[in-house]
């Protein structure tokens, strides 16, 4: 799984330019299922038959990541860009970043230029660049282009006790499980769908899923874990180590009681540890497939990760597997679609 996981979090894969990842993944889905292609939006949709073709699964993990875009080159080669996707710019001063084939470094006005005022706040990203070592706009742009994105430089590795750390674990720990999971023959047909435009507005979801017309989608994210010090008990959202995540309501999606209970029930019948989301907050692509014409039954199981999309967050590698495990009882279990 650490292998994996490793491969995928160093892959580039900003929203609106996934290519990378895309190829990466699609090269590691084509020999475990029958028919890979990539629709209009930019999704890379793969296909695996079931034991019953009776039915159509849908199995959602987003692939884009949060990083930022170029949005203007000053006259001494400075990067300027926005956003894209929810980055704090508290995170991001002093970080590497790769451009292009280029490495920058982000950074603002040095310190003893600041007034008492300014130190006291952080800077948003209007007071940001990116120096790439160009010594003008010029020569700036011989190498990169405006609307070009720029993604974290972060070697993922082993931390700590059975944890990973990298950049991307949004979703790219999703991804990893349901790569693994489609090691194994599903009972209904099922078709996965990895994402693009996720951390922007769930876009890829839209499209993907009006595509497939599912019966029934498992949506597999990474979700944040808040269990440090100083954060209240009931505000800490889900803990690091304590298994897959099931959450009952989120920013995107109220989810019935029939369908959390559920996916409560595969858990428990398998043995699969598991832990209950104790904070109602974000977002996942559930929102924009439950929404589809007709609605669109979803289960959603979700990843604890420290400091979620920052340039580096940690996770469980026992945590991952655990989310393996759910997604493969899921997609075995013929009473998934029974209402």
């Amino acid at each position: 799984m650490f292998e994996l996981i490793k491969q995928l979090s160093e892959a580039r894969g900003v929203s609106g330019d996934e290519g990378e990842v895309r190829e990466l993944i699609r090269g590691l889905m084509e020999p475990r299922c029958d028919r890979v292609w990539t629709d209009r939006m930019g999704n890379l949709i793969c296909y695996k038959k079931g034991r019953d073709g009776s039915k159509r699964i849908l199995v959602d993990t987003h692939m884009d990541e949060v990083g930022l875009i170029v949005s203007y080159v000053t006259g001494d080669g400075l990067l300027k860009f926005q956003t894209v996707g929810g980055v704090d710019p508290r995170v991001l001063i002093g970080r590497k970043v790769r451009v292009g084939e280029r490495i920058g470094v982000i950074s603002t006005k040095a310190v003893h230029l600041t007034t008492e005022e300014e130190r006291k706040t952080a800077p948003d990203e209007q007071q940001l660049f990116i120096d790439i070592g160009a010594q003008s706009r010029e020569e700036a742009l011989k190498e990169i282009s405006l609307g070009q994105t720029a993604s974290f430089f972060t070697v993922c590795e082993r931390f700590g006790e059975g944890l990973v750390k990298g950049k991307a674990l949004d979703n790219r720990i999703g991804c990893a499980a349901a790569i693994r999971s489609a090691e194994h023959i599903p009972y209904y047909d099922t078709y996965y769908v990895f994402a693009v435009q996720e951390e922007v507005g769930l876009r890829g979801a839209y499209a993907g899923a009006y595509g497939i017309r599912p019966d029934l989608a498992v949506v597999a994210d990474v979700t944040t874990a808040a269990d440090l010090p100083g954060v209240p008990e009931h505000r800490r959202a889900c803990r690091l180590g304590e298994g897959a995540v099931l959450i009952f309501m989120e920013g995107s999606t109220l989810y019935p009681s029939g369908s959390y209970d559920k996916l409560k029930r595969c858990a428990e019948k398998n043995g699969i540890r598991f832990q209950e989301k104790e904070l109602v907050a974000g977002g996942v692509d559930a929102g924009a497939i439950q929404r589809q014409p007709g609605g669109v039954e979803v289960l959603t199981v979700e990843l604890a990760c420290r400091y979620l999309h920052s340039p580096a967050g940690v996770a469980s590698l026992a945590d991952a597997e655990e989310m393996e495990k759910l997604l493969c009882a899921l997609l075995a279990d013929p009473s998934l679609l029974e209402r």
